[in-house]
């Protein structure tokens, strides 16, 4: 769990958190949470997101159940370095989507004495580690990982499935093109993908044989 005061207040250095999970899970909610009780307790906070995240809002962060913050679209991980001068608390959201460099970012705010308090998916559509996520959370004092509820079997999900015909790492949506799955159920929807994908190369290739041999 993590900490919002610590023991010793004359050490000045900060620390990491980092809210992980598949998408529908509240990572986004959670984040919202802490820095508004940060902001209750008067402390100078600034929210970050990438700049391709306008879903709901250009220059908010918003929740799957429309709680919101404003928040500042940057393009690269190196511009929350600049903005971030005299904060207290930085939370930066979707940050599976940042370049590499959100990791040495983060940590060099927390070593300046500030809490930054990170969201993000951990894993991909494909269930594999996403992006500066694994790096990040081998670096944070704290790691909650939260969970959505499986469509398919009502169990915890904590696999995003794409529904959507499309292999791009980055593909922004919503329930229309991404569901949460358990492990079961994540792994049975992987599977048909596979055999329908070998079914259809199987038609391609029996009429090219059959013109073949005609």
């Amino acid at each position: 769990m993590f900490l919002e005061n610590t023991v010793n207040h004359k050490e000045q250095f900060g620390w990491i958190e980092v809210i992980c999970g598949s998408m529908f899970s509240g990572k986004t909610e959670e984040l919202i949470r802490r820095l508004k009780r940060a902001q209750i307790a008067r402390q100078k906070v600034e929210i970050f997101k990438p700049i391709i995240d306008t879903r709901y809002h250009d220059e908010k962060v918003i929740s799957h159940d429309d709680n919101e913050i404003r928040s500042t679209p940057v393009p690269a991980a190196a511009n929350i370095r600049l903005l971030a001068d005299d904060c207290d608390v930085v939370g930066i959201d979707e940050a599976q989507f940042f370049d590499d460099e959100i990791i040495s970012v983060c940590n060099d705010l927390a070593n300046q004495g500030i809490r930054v308090v990170v969201a993000g998916l951990d894993m991909d559509f494909k269930g594999n580690p996403f992006g500066p996520m694994p790096a990040l959370m081998a670096t944070a004092e704290y790691v909650t990982k939260v969970h959505a509820i499986c469509t398919r079997t009502g169990n915890l999900a904590n696999y995003s499935f794409r529904k959507a015909q499309n292999d791009s790492l980055v593909f922004l949506g919503e329930t229309e093109e991404y569901e949460p799955l358990s492990r079961a159920a994540f792994y049975k929807a992987m599977l048909k993908e596979k055999i329908n994908v070998l079914r259809v190369q199987a038609e391609e290739v029996i009429p090219f044989k059959k013109d073949a041999n005609a």
